[in-house]
């Protein structure tokens, strides 16, 4: 499926967030959104959704090393289910394991200040979710 894509990185204080050019090819950082509850979360993730014309949705499942599930994992799993039920697009979950790891050596190799680093770790992470579905042929496999 052509068009965009949005990639959630699900955190308990702020949502990071990626989009896709309308090919789906490559991934670009959307900022982050602080959270102050899924009503709103969602309703400004629909006003985003609706802006870029998103068409679909990745959202970063942080599994444990071994590929387990966590209580985290859980409640990433039903903020996904509202996404989806929210804005009624397609929802994919992603494994997002080391994602802000590496978003984290990516911005130190940068030579990225502690304070700038805290400030974009989550839209990068993000991004780096998008685009590692994205390099994976977008596969539309374990919905939310």
């Amino acid at each position: 499926m052509i068009g965009r894509a949005l990639g959630v990185d699900y955190g308990d204080g702020t949502i990071g967030l990626a989009v896709s050019d309308p090919l789906g090819l490559t991934a670009q950082g959307a900022g982050s959104l602080d959270r102050v509850g899924d009503r709103k979360d969602l309703e400004r993730l629909a006003a985003l959704c609706a802006e870029r014309e998103v068409l679909r949705v990745v959202v970063g499942l942080p599994l444990n090393m071994d590929g387990s599930e966590g209580p985290r994992a859980e409640k990433t799993r039903a903020f996904a289910r509202k996404i989806h039920e929210r804005l009624g697009l397609p929802v994919f979950l992603w494994d997002e394991r080391l994602s802000t790891a590496e978003a984290e050596r990516v911005l130190i190799q940068a030579d990225v200040s502690r304070r700038r680093r805290k400030e974009v770790i989550d839209t990068l992470a993000a991004q780096i979710i998008l685009q590692g579905w994205l390099d994976a042929g977008s596969p539309e496999v374990d919905p939310a």
